[in-house]
């Protein structure tokens, strides 16, 4: 059954501790944990994006950034409901136009394999060298 409900997008929206919080666990298949997302998002973020239908938060990314030229992709989240019907790519493209708008020139994203698809193809992202270090 495809989601047939109307879903608006807003860049830095209004969203609640709570209701990320129960996105993100939802979106990442873990408990429910009361983090302060509203106080990381103040500090943190050039910006976000929310999606609502008429029941509530059905997506959330989070931009956070250097301050200067470089942006990175935090937290792609889409509510079970609400999948595979293009509120995912329709979270980055508002994330990369109000990123580039605000003057910045990189704007990037870490995900496990099984998104390579989603970012690469659905998103525009291209493959780039890059190190991580595990710290724990």
């Amino acid at each position: 059954m495809l989601y047939s409900m109307m879903i608006s997008f807003e860049w830095r929206g209004t969203v609640t501790n709570g209701e990320i919080n129960q996105l993100h666990a939802e979106g990442f298949d873990h408990a429910y944990v009361e983090n302060d997302w509203t106080d990381l998002l103040s500090r943190l973020s050039l910006g976000w994006v929310t999606a609502r239908d008429d029941q509530g938060l059905v997506g959330f990314v989070n931009v956070i950034w250097d301050g200067q030229v470089h942006a990175f992709i935090e937290d792609t989240l889409v509510a079970h409901r609400a999948r595979r019907q293009g509120v995912g790519k329709r979270l980055l493209a508002v994330a990369t136009e109000n990123s580039k708008g605000a003057g910045c020139e990189w704007l990037h994203v870490d995900f496990d394999d099984h998104l390579k698809s989603f970012y690469f193809d659905a998103c525009g992202f291209r493959p780039t060298n890059a190190g991580l270090i595990q710290l724990r």
